[in-house]
């Protein structure tokens, strides 16, 4: 039928910036699925890579896209964790086979863009932009993707060239 969208499930593989400011606070987005508006949560700046990108190119120009940080992918550390992530967005299933990286950031943490860079979908799932620390994201009140940003913050501090697998997660 023209028009209407695919309903099966998206495979993809995606890349994730853990993307730290000079005094030691967390960049995170607090967002919601448009078809569940009263659920929001906590999560880190990526997405799908696209075409013939690796998931280092994929994790730089998501975290450009979405907060406006450049990052060249070569000065990404990691990835550092990996993840099989199964969620539905807008009432598709996807699997999600998602690398994490490590940038911290030189200078004064201050967002150079907004929300003029964003795509359709993150305009309509994006609610903030906000840099927590690791205390604020242990008591954060809504549910932090992944789970583990309220515990490991081990690769922040030193990565010894392992990736920790995070196992597959349903959120």
């Amino acid at each position: 039928m023209a028009g209407s969208k695919p309903t099966g499930q998206v495979e993809r593989e995606g890349a994730r910036v853990l993307l730290l400011s000079p005094d030691g606070r967390l960049l995170v987005l607090r967002g919601h699925d448009p078809h569940l508006p009263s659920r929001s949560w906590w999560f880190t700046p990526g997405g799908g890579v696209e075409g013939s990108e690796t998931v280092r190119e994929a994790a730089s120009r998501e975290l450009a896209e979405e907060t406006g940080f450049v990052v060249e992918p070569d000065v990404l550390i990691g990835p550092v964790w990996e993840r099989t992530a199964y969620f539905d967005f807008k009432s598709r299933p996807y699997v999600q086979h998602e690398y994490f990286f490590v940038a911290r950031l030189p200078d004064a943490a201050v967002l150079p863009s907004g929300p003029s860079a964003w795509t359709a979908d993150e305009e309509e799932t994006i609610d903030e932009i906000a840099w927590l620390t690791r205390r604020e994201l242990e008591h954060a009140s809504i549910e932090v993707f992944p789970d583990q940003l309220r515990e490991s913050w081990d690769v922040f501090t030193g990565w010894d060239g392992r990736i920790i697998s995070l196992g597959a997660v349903h959120e």
